[in-house]
């Protein structure tokens, strides 16, 4: 805001302690997804992906409702049927993705394949709906590739994990995807109302695929602790969390936290579970967190 723009109902000091605030919000959202890659990483191998996701969703879903109950006079069929679809794309498919991956390599490579998705949001919107993209989107979405082909050529305590990376890429293509189209075809009802329909979608989509798949073995308490966090915070109130940034400080700065996430999914994993960050991670890491800074400055 230009000094002219000023009024004396805005005082300097009330600003500032906010973005001091929103600042330390920023940082906790990114703790708190980049928590989700540890959580999956513990509970994938006793879980499985589809019991795994259907139960995240569940809880997720639950803390959601009552923000898809408010805005209920706004919503018609034609925006449940939206919701459903865009709720496989933007939910079921991409956390299955990541599920799978979690059980072949270290949380760090899902974390920092997450971080792919503001590049591929910016490529969908340039292939199938005609934004421009300009120069320097298109060196970051090239450098972005670079960085995922190096982490899918990487090994781990000897394992390929080349596989785990290309899971985590395609589940952040779907992020691109599912953004793109949200944007587009759900955008006339409160965005904290579409969260909660798509993974209310998500849950209807992947709860019949978990209870085909649904393990013969008791899953331990520790497993069924991290599913509980996962959608109890990682998904219900971090996405409540998110939307509560977006209405307050705008899209574009509260997506930032997602450049956090890399950092904090690769830091509690070594932390709890002892997985090291190896060069090749390091590498692709630093290629594709770059790559999403770089697209997101302004021009000069």
């Amino acid at each position: 805001m230009s000094a002219a723009a000023q009024t004396p109902l805005d005082p300097i000091a009330p600003v500032a302690a906010r973005d001091w605030r929103t600042g330390a919000e920023l940082v906790a959202l990114g703790a708190i997804w980049g928590g989700s890659f540890l959580f999956m990483r513990v509970a994938a191998k006793d879980f499985g992906p589809f019991p795994m996701v259907a139960t995240r969703l569940a809880f997720g879903s639950a803390i959601l409702l009552p923000l898809l109950w408010r805005a209920r006079a706004t919503i018609r069929v034609a925006h449940l049927w939206k919701m459903l679809l865009l709720g496989g794309l933007s939910a079921a498919i991409p956390f299955t993705l990541f599920a799978w991956g979690a059980e072949r390599a270290p949380a760090g490579i899902g974390a920092i394949a997450n971080s792919m998705t503001v590049l591929f949001a910016a490529l969908v919107a340039f292939v199938g709906f005609g934004e421009k993209i300009g120069t320097r989107k298109a060196i970051a979405l090239v450098a972005g590739f670079i960085g995922v082909v190096i982490l899918a050529s990487g090994k781990t305590a000897g394992d390929n994990v080349g596989m785990a990376a290309l899971a985590g890429a395609a589940a952040s293509f779907c992020y691109g995807l599912a953004g793109n189209l949200i944007k587009r075809f759900l955008s006339d009802i409160a965005p904290t109302a579409v969260a909660a329909g798509c993974l209310l979608g998500a849950t209807i989509l992947t709860a019949p695929l978990a209870w085909l798949t649904w393990p013969d073995a008791p899953i331990p308490a520790k497993s069924w602790a991290c599913v509980v966090a996962l959608g109890v915070l990682s998904t219900g109130l971090a996405y409540a969390f998110y939307f509560r940034l977006i209405q307050k400080i705008g899209a574009p700065r509260a997506a930032t936290s997602t450049y956090l996430v890399p950092l904090f999914g690769v830091a509690w994993a070594w932390m709890f579970l002892g997985e090291a960050l190896t060069p090749t991670m390091a590498l692709a890491g630093a290629i594709i967190l770059g790559s999403v800074i770089f697209s997101q400055k302004s021009k000069a």
